[in-house]
């Protein structure tokens, strides 16, 4: 897999049109995500443009809810035939075991292959002092990243959701075979926006990711063309 494959882009946009706008833009572009505001605003009329384009797709619901009714969603979501799939670990073990039965469920009755099943471990918006003080989590914030990716592994989940900064430790402690994507990855050249625990590009791939997951600095750009080159020519140069 090449290093342009490695990055996810998501199409954080809240009509149908300014999404078939961005694609149509950055048709260098393969892995696409699909998040919360552009689902509930079109539903899966952009799965099935992105997949009519030969798009791959990370959809990003992040499911949080009791058992049955994370069973039910997985189900639905895994016969659209997407790539990626989430859903929180905080739904704790019960619900993430009935999201990867669902997952192969859904995939076999509608005759395409299961998504893989990737646990968010914490929102990289989150600080370690929000952690402690706001959620009243008493381990250190690189402990819980890594207990919730532990769980997710422990029950069958194909990977998680981490920052950059705590990749490395989950690659070391879960292994070559699970797959960790990374939002919160910022260019040297781009602001953090609300990312409290970033990274760049290359700084991300040599620490571990299998996935990038870069958004605002390549679709709020002035030119999106020139900032998805930039971001290509700076891992090129890094690694």
């Amino acid at each position: 897999m090449n290093t342009e494959q490695k990055i996810i882009v998501p199409l954080d946009v809240s009509t149908l049109e300014e999404a078939l706008a961005l694609v149509e833009r950055l048709e260098q572009v393969s892995f696409w995500k699909v998040g919360l505001e552009l689902f509930v605003s079109c539903g899966p009329k952009i799965l099935e443009v992105l997949k009519s384009k030969s798009k791959r797709i990370f959809l990003d619901l992040k499911f949080h809810d009791i058992p049955n009714t994370v069973r039910g969603a997985c189900r639905a979501a895994a016969s659209y035939g997407v790539d990626l799939l989430t859903i929180h670990a905080t739904c704790g073990k019960d619900a993430m075991k009935a999201a990867t039965e669902a997952v192969q469920e859904g995939a076999s009755l509608a005759g395409v292959k299961p998504p893989k099943l990737i646990a968010i471990s914490l929102l990289t918006s989150i600080s370690s002092r929000q952690l402690a003080f706001d959620l009243k989590i008493p381990l250190e914030l690189p402990e819980y990243v890594l207990s919730m990716a532990l769980m997710a592994q422990e029950v069958g989940l194909d990977g998680a959701v981490c920052s950059p900064q705590e990749v490395a430790q989950l690659r070391q402690t879960c292994g070559d075979d699970f797959l960790l994507v990374c939002p919160g990855v910022r260019p040297i050249w781009a602001e953090s926006g609300d990312q409290a625990r970033s990274l760049t590009p290359a700084q991300a791939l040599k620490a571990g990711a299998d996935y990038l997951v870069i958004g605002r600095p390549i679709t709020a750009a002035a030119n999106p063309d020139r900032a998805w080159e930039k971001i290509c020519e700076e891992i090129a140069t890094s690694t």
